[in-house]
């Protein structure tokens, strides 16, 4: 039986990164939600009232035999700014902040370790505002953000925010793409 684990991240809205690491092979599966707040069970209109303290997360389920946690972080370096406060382009609070939510101590160990390699890389231009933070409670978002992408890939923000992504993705890490069933 194949062993999974799980990673939290956030890196503005969760539509963005659920888009991208639903493509990348060794993802079993990808959850949008919300953790890093003081209210129990938020819904995505208190979220983005921007007082419950929460950030917009993706929960990954992976094998991490197809693909490491380091390469998780890797991409998601790759996909979002990590420079911004509190902000992805036009998306703007607290909710959008960049989060890395470490399960236990080898996942935080890492995030440090990737997060000291993008740095010293310079991909970025300045420094990065990312915060580490054990995760505490991850609540699943309601329904209607799973596979927001897919579902409705015509909506303007689907094509003006999130599509860039999945291509800057796609073009960077194409040999990591889930293949087609055959």
């Amino acid at each position: 039986m194949a062993t999974t684990e799980r990673a939290t991240f956030g890196g503005g809205c969760f539509w963005c990164l659920e888009a991208v690491y639903l493509e990348l092979a060794g993802v079993l599966s990808v959850k949008s939600g919300y953790a890093g707040g003081h209210v129990a069970n938020p819904t995505y209109e208190q979220v983005c009232g921007k007082a419950t303290g929460h950030a917009e997360v993706v929960q990954i389920e992976y094998d991490p035999a197809l693909v490491s946690y380091d390469d998780l972080l890797r991409i998601f370096f790759t996909i979002h700014d990590p420079t911004t406060a509190d902000r992805q382009g036009n998306d703007i609070g607290p909710q959008y902040r960049s989060i890395i939510m470490p399960h236990d101590e080898a996942q935080a160990a890492a995030a440090v370790r990737v997060m000291a390699e993008v740095a010293a890389a310079g991909i970025w231009g300045a420094k990065l505002v990312t915060e580490l933070r054990p995760l505490d409670i991850f609540w699943p978002a309601e329904a209607e953000h799973d596979d927001y992408f897919n579902r409705t890939p015509w909506s303007g923000y689907c094509r003006v925010v999130i599509a860039p992504k999945v291509a800057k993705f796609r073009k960077h890490y194409a040999d990591r793409l889930k293949r087609p069933a055959a």
